[in-house]
């Protein structure tokens, strides 16, 4: 007795690619409707009412309501009392993870190597460790004679860098003077800031501007334009910076040092 083979016609295998193709519409709408759902519900610091959301995302009320049960089930949204709904703690939770995993220079890079094609220098990275700031990335220009090269993983003290400064701007005038008093502020080229009292106008003045200068602080012949980094509770956590030649340099990029740090520091979560 011959086995009879399962065999698909053209018309059977139509209806399949057919279905298919409802089915996976159906699945990307209700993630686009779940989507809108969660941008309402965003947008509200307060709970919302079932209605409220329906009509904001312009769903069916039972179409949200039904979308908004799996939410829930899943934890990216809950529902308080009198029915009104809010943002899940799973969200919060998935926040976090974003950020931790989140790379400072994987995130600086491409706007690093923008504003260097943009000045034809050298960009720098750099991060807070205690007393000193930390190259960790740099981006430079082939075209200039002359470069400024910061060696990854190089240090340097706070007071005399650029970037130091708008460290030293979030730490307040207390907290400028108890770094003056434990690093002792040595002295590396005639130009380099000595006394607490001046490092506490540099680094207000940073504050206030949003950029800070090193002007041949740290070493004879070479200037520096650094603006700070902030992560998305606006915390300075790194800095941009754009080394030059002091004969070369021009301090009109601050503004450029500044818009770069800036698009990094919306990209890491900052919407300050």
């Amino acid at each position: 007795m011959q086995q009879q083979q399962n065999v698909i016609s053209p018309n059977n295998l139509k209806r399949k690619l057919t279905l298919s193709g409802i089915e996976t519409k159906s699945s990307i709408q209700v993630i686009d409707r779940m989507m809108s759902l969660l941008n309402v519900l965003a947008a509200n610091a307060e709970p919302i009412s079932l209605k409220q959301l329906a009509a904001q995302t312009k769903l069916h009320p039972s179409s949200a309501h039904r979308i908004l049960g799996v939410m829930v089930e899943k934890g990216v949204a809950e529902r308080v009392e009198h029915g009104n709904y809010q943002l899940g703690i799973r969200l919060l939770e998935l926040g976090d993870l974003v950020k931790a995993r989140l790379n400072v220079r994987q995130v600086a890079l491409p706007f690093m190597q923008k504003l260097c094609d943009g000045l034809g220098e050298t960009i720098n990275l750099s991060l807070r460790q205690g007393d000193e700031i930390v190259y960790v990335e740099r981006v430079s220009a082939g075209k200039a004679m002359m470069r400024v090269v910061q060696v990854v993983g190089a240090r340097a003290p706070l007071h005399i860098t650029a970037v130091g400064k708008i460290f030293l701007s979030q730490d307040g005038m207390d907290g400028c003077k108890n770094y003056a008093q434990r690093s002792g502020m040595k002295r590396f080229t005639e130009h380099t800031i000595t006394t607490a009292e001046k490092l506490v106008q540099e680094a207000d003045k940073a504050g206030r501007n949003g950029f800070a200068l090193d002007k041949e602080e740290a070493e004879k012949g070479v200037c520096c334009i650094g603006a700070g980094i902030r992560d998305s509770a606006g915390k300075i956590i790194a800095g941009l910076s754009v080394s030059a030649p002091a004969d070369r340099i021009k301090f009109t990029w601050a503004d450029k040092v500044k818009e770069a740090a800036g698009e990094i520091s919306h990209a890491l979560g900052y919407r300050g």
